[in-house]
């Protein structure tokens, strides 16, 4: 994958949200400050709150989907919407400020460097406060996604997450809601696509996710169904 240093890149910056308007008044201005002259796009999932007016006053632009799809078609909103308006990369990071934008210029730097066609940002589980149990959950389900995908992936589970214009008009994960992540590294993974990553600090604030156990596993394991555990003979690093 060669440097892309020479030439202008452009990226957008996709956030989905929903009634995340509290915490978007915060988070909106300090991805502006780490990444001045790059466009924001929210995707509100259909949020009951003041989510949209939080968006449109901070001068980010924002589509609406007329009812809650979950995250997976908020995503697959926000991504053809980067290939309409011609980003070369898009950057999706989460709306509840686990995702520190201060470290936007690092995924830009991988990028231009040609480090990947989907750059993801990895967290360390030996330090901070994440709770055991969604530490054990991200070691297994990183795990088994390395697998199908073929690739080496530390942190499957991280939304903070580059990806390419070739990967963009490539992968078309057909799962939705949080699944619809997993599925998009296994089908690039498969497609030959370079996976790379950047270092970030794993920020958990102790907050309910909105993933939900009941309802979120069965769609993991129909992943693993579907795609099988066997992937080629040997995991890529």
């Amino acid at each position: 994958m060669a440097s892309r240093k020479a030439a202008v890149v452009t990226y957008l910056i996709v956030i989905p949200a929903y009634n995340s308007a509290k915490l978007l008044v915060e988070l909106l201005p300090r991805v502006r400050r780490a990444a001045p002259d790059i466009g924001i796009l929210v995707i509100d999932d259909g949020s009951t709150d003041s989510t949209r007016s939080v968006v449109e006053s901070s001068g980010a632009s924002v589509l609406s989907l007329p009812e809650n799809r979950g995250k997976g078609e908020a995503l697959r909103t926000g991504f053809a919407e980067g290939l309409r308006r011609g980003a070369d990369a898009v950057v999706q990071m989460d709306a509840d400020g686990q995702h520190a934008p201060e470290y936007l210029p690092r995924f830009f730097a991988a990028f231009e460097r040609g480090e990947g066609d989907v750059i993801m940002g990895t967290r360390d589980f030996r330090v901070g406060n994440m709770p055991l149990l969604r530490r054990l959950s991200n070691v297994w389900t990183s795990w088994a996604i390395s697998r199908m995908a073929g690739v080496r992936i530390a942190d499957s589970q991280s939304g903070y997450r580059l990806l390419s214009r070739r990967a963009l008009e490539m992968i078309k994960p057909q799962s939705g809601r949080f699944a619809y992540e997993s599925e998009y590294l296994i089908l690039a993974g498969r497609a030959g696509l370079k996976i790379g990553s950047v270092p970030i600090s794993t920020v958990y604030h102790g907050e309910g996710s909105f993933i939900r156990i009941g309802r979120d596993a069965p769609r993991f394991l129909q992943l693993v169904w579907r795609h099988g555990l066997h992937g080629p003979r040997r995991t890529r690093r």
